[in-house]
């Protein structure tokens, strides 16, 4: 797990020089503070969406809704890679639209957990490029605050969470990371087993959030934040986020060896916003 956030955030730190040079963004005024409001709306309304689907046992619309959701965000994260290197034509729109197909279903077809966790690793990074070259850091910083609170409610307390994670993975759709437990574990035949229910599962998950939210702090401190930078590529404060997250993983996972279902962003979001504030502060001393 700490290896997989360490690939979704350093993938995140690339992939924002080509979002921010193709202008592909997700909110016009990264200042606003109604951008976190809209953010967590939007999951909420997403979030219930798919509890109304699951509870009616509505599998194959939950299929096309997440099989959808994927192919759009592939397309907006090749076209940003696409459109920063041959410019906004025909041929690359054309040539996005071919890669996010095939990836999405790439992931449909054959959602082996290597697979699963390769193109995840590509999601997560692409993701937390828009949204951390869209807001800024105050922004940021208040919906990982607000996100936090919200999984930590939605694991111990209403555990609808858990419901929805169970869901998907029943129908083995591939929107989480999955590490297996032993070396012949396959995602495919398998599953992961039952979160709460008697038994070991399978494999450990983490949902794809919880790798994005704390990216989200890294890019936005890189992007909006001038200063002194690590190889010419990282300032301080985004490089404490790094280590800040990193950290909060570690606490994470002593947690989840207890075998119970852990809320990921109250670990997650609380050690990259103080790694943030650390490496902020070191900047400041070094002026």
């Amino acid at each position: 797990m700490p290896l997989l956030l360490i690939a979704v955030e350093i993938g995140a730190l690339l992939l924002s020089l080509p979002v921010q040079a193709s202008g592909v963004v997700a909110f016009e005024d990264p200042e606003s503070m109604a951008n976190p409001v809209i953010f967590i709306a939007i999951m909420l309304g997403f979030t219930a969406l798919m509890l109304v689907l699951i509870r009616y046992d509505m599998k194959k619309v939950i299929g096309a809704v997440i099989g959808l959701s994927l192919f759009l965000t592939f397309v907006y994260i090749f076209m940003a890679i696409v459109y920063s290197l041959a410019g906004e034509t025909d041929i690359a729109t054309v040539f996005v639209l071919i890669l996010a197909v095939l990836s999405t279903v790439l992931l449909y077809k054959y959602p082996e957990w290597y697979v699963i966790d390769g193109l995840g690793i590509l999601i997560g990074a692409g993701v937390a490029a828009i949204f951390g070259a869209s807001l800024e850091i105050l922004p940021v910083v208040i919906l990982l605050i607000l996100l936090a609170v919200y999984d930590a409610i939605s694991v111990y307390k209403t555990k609808h969470m858990i419901t929805l994670a169970e869901g998907v993975m029943d129908m083995k759709t591939p929107i989480l990371f999955v590490i297996p437990k032993r070396r012949d574990y396959s995602f495919i035949n398998e599953g992961i087993g039952k979160l709460e229910t008697c038994g070991e599962p399978y494999a450990f998950i983490i949902g794809m959030g919880d790798m994005i939210m704390p990216s989200i702090l890294v890019v936005s401190a890189n992007v909006f934040l001038q200063g002194w930078r690590l190889g010419g590529m990282i300032n301080l404060p985004a490089l404490g986020a790094i280590v800040g997250s990193l950290a909060g993983m570690l606490i994470l996972l002593y947690f989840v060896m207890s075998g119970k279902p852990q809320a990921g962003l109250p670990p997650l979001n609380g050690g990259t916003i103080l790694g943030f504030l650390a490496g902020w502060a070191a900047m400041g001393w070094m002026v």
